[in-house]
């Protein structure tokens, strides 16, 4: 889906009005109530019953929409009180209209024009079980100030305080108040929410912003404006990963399916030490869907990788003698036999392959780096198959490292295919520039990588960016906390090559993305029912295949 600008977003408003038919009034009335629907959802899927629901209002349409919210949740058993940042008297047009709706209903309304009716205010409001931030909407621009900023200055401080009774789900309605649409950051506060539902097509603020952590769980919903509209008015190659940009990928397996279908995968990886990443990579490669898994790491460290999981195929390489991938694997050869009559010694040795290319025969495609050491003559060897293979190739971990300050060699390769996976800290170091500098505008950093090197760029973190050669550029959202922890790249690197050898490269900037999105999925899945800082990577690797279906299922429901 892409992502829209607060101007295009109006734009598609006004045409869905004029081609459509269907008023402003109507569209606001639709807006609220699929946020009390998803408001009850998610109260619901926490297993939370909030006492009372403030609701925060503005005085423009976005506080229209508060007002509708407020009359959908009434409904039910649960208190629930607005709180309107102006006097009556300023509010127009829908939101007018709304606001009488809600008083003829006897719906509770207090006033706070300014900052001392807001101190008034607090009090009530920070004892709440749950706030829906209705304040400002995607049209905001410029400093939240006044009441509104000592507001979501006060809920900041009050959610993530270390005592005290905070609001246990905060929703904002649209998008959070004081977050710019475009993708600027902020020029004043912002207000850090749990759940953000917003109408009709993401915001470019909402997944690109520096303060898009604000936003919290991303969820989307239809007021009415049909998603061609949203195709046709968004000018940006800006697209946001979500189940529908998979729905044409051969997802479901034929009866007739075999394993020779789904790609044989080779991952180079591990080293004395880090056996482990090599281990995660396979494992997560094999749940991800690839029909053959074949791990080539160090033969010290062969034995333990190979206990791991039967499931996978194992190739042994030569070790330095820091237990790393030794360059031998790329120049070993066979003792040379006494001449014999018939063809010259240059004859014979033209016939000997060396180790890592007679390991490459049959693969589908690399995936290389996770655990393989920093070692000089291992970093050497990284590069050499980089550069001599034609296979498509995931680059991660040391395999990035490797290439550290010397990135633009990613361009003298054979292979059309590349795609690399660093965090904020590698792509630093591959760009020799600081992690501030690549965090400053994670967007436009990928892309400008992605053309210089002509690889594929997924650039790890918070909204993870997906960017081709092309210009095309995914944003993905899912995952938590808990994917902050050793181990969850090791099996990113696994899931991506298992899709690509099960899609293949026709399209490969949406299986990559699908790749990152099944693994935040993943990610969120396994933490359910537990606190995110306990999740492991193995379980999120474990998880995959659930999150997989739950993508299916997501997609069955929409028709």
């Amino acid at each position: 889906m892409k992502a829209l600008t607060a101007a295009e977003m109006r734009e598609v408003d006004r045409l869905t009005t004029q081609r459509l038919a269907i008023p402003s009034l109507q569209l606001m009335e639709t807006a609220g109530r699929c946020v009390a629907e998803a408001f009850r959802e998610i109260a619901d899927a926490a297993r939370l019953q909030p006492r009372t629901i403030c609701v925060l209002c503005g005085k423009g349409n976005n506080g229209g929409d508060g007002f509708v919210v407020a009359r959908h949740l009434q409904a039910s058993a649960t208190r629930v009180h607005v709180y309107l940042f102006a006097r009556p008297d300023e509010l127009r047009g829908d939101a007018a209209t709304n606001f009488q709706r809600w008083r003829e209903l006897g719906g509770g309304v207090t006033a706070i024009p300014d900052e001392g009716s807001w101190e008034a205010a607090w009090s009530e409001i920070a004892g709440t079980g749950a706030i829906i931030d209705a304040m400002f909407g995607t049209g905001f621009r410029g400093t939240a100030a006044g009441p509104i900023g000592q507001a979501i200055q006060d809920i900041n401080r009050f959610s993530h305080g270390a005592t005290g009774v905070r609001p246990s789900l905060i929703l904002a309605v649209d998008t959070p108040s004081g977050l710019p649409s475009d993708g600027q950051a902020a020029e004043g506060p912002v207000l850090q929410v749990h759940h953000t539902v917003t109408f009709t097509a993401p915001k470019v603020g909402q997944l690109v912003s520096p303060d898009s952590a604000a936003v919290g769980s991303l969820r989307v919903v239809n007021i009415g404006s049909p998603a061609a509209l949203v195709e046709e008015v968004g000018k940006g190659t800006l697209r946001w990963a979500e189940p529908e940009e998979f729905a044409g990928l051969p997802l479901v397996r034929t009866t007739d399916g075999h394993k020779g279908l789904y790609g044989h995968i080779l991952i180079v990886a591990g080293s004395l030490g880090k056996s482990g990443a090599a281990v995660m990579s396979g494992h997560a490669a094999l749940r991800a869907g690839a029909g053959l898994v074949t791990i080539a790491t160090p033969d010290v460290v062969l034995p333990i990788v190979a206990a791991a999981h039967p499931e996978y195929m194992t190739e042994a390489l030569v070790s330095t003698d820091a237990g790393t991938a030794s360059m031998r694997n790329i120049v070993d050869q066979p003792a040379i036999p006494e001449p014999l009559p018939g063809p010259s010694l240059g004859g014979f040795m033209n016939q000997v392959k060396f180790r890592i290319e007679r390991i490459q025969e049959g693969k589908t495609l690399l995936a290389v780096g996770p655990g393989l050491g920093m070692h000089s003559e291992t970093q050497e060897f990284i590069r050499s198959i980089v550069r001599h293979t034609y296979r498509p190739v995931i680059l991660d971990a040391d395999g990035l490292n490797a290439f550290a300050g010397r990135a633009d060699d990613l361009r003298g390769r054979k292979s059309k295919f590349v795609a690399i996976t660093p965090h904020p800290g590698e792509m630093a170091r591959l760009l020799n520039t600081s992690t501030d500098a690549v965090q400053k505008d994670r967007v436009k950093t990928a892309q400008e990588a992605a053309q210089r090197w002509d690889v594929h760029v997924i650039l790890k973190g918070s909204h993870t960016v997906i960017a081709a050669p092309s210009g095309q550029t995914f944003i993905n959202t899912t995952g938590n906390a808990g994917l902050a922890k050793g181990g969850s790249g090791d099996v990113l690197t696994g899931v991506l090559a298992a899709l690509t050898g099960q899609f293949k490269t026709d399209d490969w900037p949406r299986v990559l993305a699908l790749g990152v999105y099944l693994h935040g999925v993943a990610a969120d899945l396994a933490v359910a029912g537990t606190d995110p800082s306990g999740l492991l990577a193995g379980e999120v690797a474990a998880a995959v295949p659930k999150a997989r279906r739950e993508l299916l299922l997501e997609l069955q429901r929409r028709g």
